[in-house]
């Protein structure tokens, strides 16, 4: 298995997109700042966000790949599994196109769902911000489809041209921004129209994809036979599992709009952008591999090699979590300033928000985890067991925001999203345990404690750095990029001699993986 060599290609591809994004979230900063303009498109961007974690990386690759993986295993013709594609598709397209009326006539009270009414808005805001979703809700459908079309190429084994769609809307969103700035409300709404442009743009990157890889899926008048029935069952219960920190996160921000001042919601936006740089890299790159590898390995009747398989993904997500977590922590401020604090978003801006992204922090391994351990159940087509453990991460996340809001303000919202996630963690590795589906094996549970020492000592290390880089993080963009530059790559040096002192990797493992890979 190239778990490393596959998890390189994934995870470059969405650290491109997710540093674009970044530059994105600068400009915006910069011209939008923490204002109601900046809530009111957080609001509305939400939506298509949300479709996108629990679609393009939940369900289809929950719900379709083992569907279409077992087509095609039963008759060894890739033919029989784009029948089932086609059927799928024209389903697929036929619901999403009623939804999508439906949401753009129900746009109001969708926008008040979300946002709660936010706090003391006026009429000519509130009807910015259904504006705003009405733009950006056509997304939702662009964006399942292309899921689709994304899943087929997962289960083809071309993970990087599926991993490099995103990329596409964010080069829309910061065109808009770069061309078409101007008082915040029509650069919000610039924002707005880019969203469904990179949509199209990613829709029409993927189809091209399958296209050249012999997939080309042709429309058919739509039928619920049994097995597109049992893939509609599928998904909803597998968008829910895969999506339960996305859920809490919107549950957040529209506690947030509603009890905290405007500009909160932004806060907590860029905090947890900033929160989805390592968890796009590391989370979603592992779950889009582990699914069809473990799907492959189970329908081959070699569990065991299954179970080593979510090993070593584990250990690779706690490898590259733990650090990312204790540098988001220790160092949130000037990660911060240096990303946003110009323009609009200022020094007050900048604390609030570093206090929100730790935060956020507490719980980035337990919301890699989760991408990790689900494709355990997803694997054995069991999509109702995570669901009901990301109900109950719900509900916790709910009743700890009732809590945490009054006592830390605009903070109480990301410890709470970390809360629920942790709490669906431990459910789901508990029952994986107890059927006997996952074991920690000696290798991880020898690692485990050496990766967290290796990873406080980083921390301690960055914290000493941070005060001598501080006063570059204000000036011009390159020389705050290059700092941010020194920062992190500094932090990854002493994070990497770390593992080797604590005995978490050794000069052996790293020669074993030269003449692994050489081999391949």
């Amino acid at each position: 298995m190239k778990l490393v060599r596959t998890l390189g290609s994934v995870g470059g591809l969405t650290l491109a997109s997710r540093v674009l994004a970044l530059v994105r979230d600068s400009l915006q900063a910069r011209y939008v700042g923490a204002s109601f303009a900046s809530d009111a498109f957080t609001i509305a961007f939400r939506l298509p966000n949300m479709f996108r974690a629990l679609f393009a990386e939940g369900a289809f690759n929950a719900a379709f790949i083992p569907m279409f993986n077992r087509k095609v295993g039963e008759t060894g013709e890739l033919s029989a599994g784009l029948d089932f594609a086609e059927r799928a598709l024209s389903m697929l397209f036929a619901v999403l196109l009623g939804f999508t009326a439906v949401m753009l006539i129900a746009a109001w009270p969708i926008t008040w769902a979300m946002s709660l009414g936010f706090n003391n808005a006026t009429p000519d805001q509130f009807a910015f911000a259904v504006q705003l979703s009405r733009i950006t809700i056509p997304y939702l459908m662009l964006i399942s489809l292309a899921s689709l079309l994304g899943g087929i190429l997962n289960s083809l084994d071309k993970f990087w041209v599926n991993a490099a769609a995103p990329i596409l809307l964010n080069i829309a969103m910061v065109t808009a921004l770069v061309f078409f700035n101007g008082d915040p409300y029509e650069t919000a709404r610039a924002q707005a129209v880019a969203i469904p442009i990179g949509g199209l743009l990613q829709l029409g990157w993927l189809a091209l994809a399958c296209r050249r890889s012999g997939v080309s899926l042709r429309p058919r008048l739509p039928r619920l036979d049994p097995e597109v029935k049992r893939l509609m069952k599928l998904i909803l219960p597998a968008a829910m599992g895969a999506g339960a920190s996305q859920v809490n996160l919107l549950i957040s921000s529209a506690l947030a709009a509603r009890l905290l001042a405007a500009g909160s919601i932004s806060y907590i936006y860029y905090a947890d952008r900033l929160n989805q740089l390592p968890l796009g890299l590391i989370g979603i790159g592992l779950g889009t591999i582990l699914l069809p590898t473990i799907s492959r390995l189970l329908g081959a009747g070699r569990d065991v090699e299954a179970m080593e398989t979510q090993n070593r993904g584990t250990e690779l997500a706690l490898f590259l979590t733990l650090p990312a977590m204790v540098a988001l922590i220790v160092a949130a401020e000037p990660i911060v300033r240096g990303l946003f604090q110009y323009g609009e978003f200022d020094a007050a801006d900048t604390r609030a928000c570093a206090w929100a992204l730790a935060g956020f922090s507490v719980g980035l391994p337990s919301y890699v985890l989760v991408k990790v351990l689900t494709p355990g159940y997803y694997a054995r087509q069991d999509t109702r067991t995570p669901v009901r453990y990301a109900m109950w991460s719900v509900g916790v996340n709910i009743a700890a925001n009732i809590v945490l809001i009054p006592l830390l303000g605009h903070v109480g919202p990301p410890l709470a999203t970390a809360l629920a996630s942790t709490v669906n963690v431990a459910m789901l590795y508990r029952t994986l345990r107890k059927r006997g589906h996952f074991a920690v094996d000696a290798q991880l549970r020898r690692r485990l404690p050496r990766l967290a020492l290796a990873a406080l000592l980083m921390g301690a290390a960055v914290f000493g750095l941070e005060s001598l880089l501080d006063p570059y993080l204000v000036g011009p963009m390159a020389m705050r990029y290059a700092a941010l530059v020194v920062l992190v790559g500094t932090g990854c040096a002493i994070y990497g001699l770390a593992c080797f002192v604590t005995g978490a990797f050794r000069v052996a493992d790293v020669k074993a993986l030269i003449r692994r890979r050489s081999t391949n």
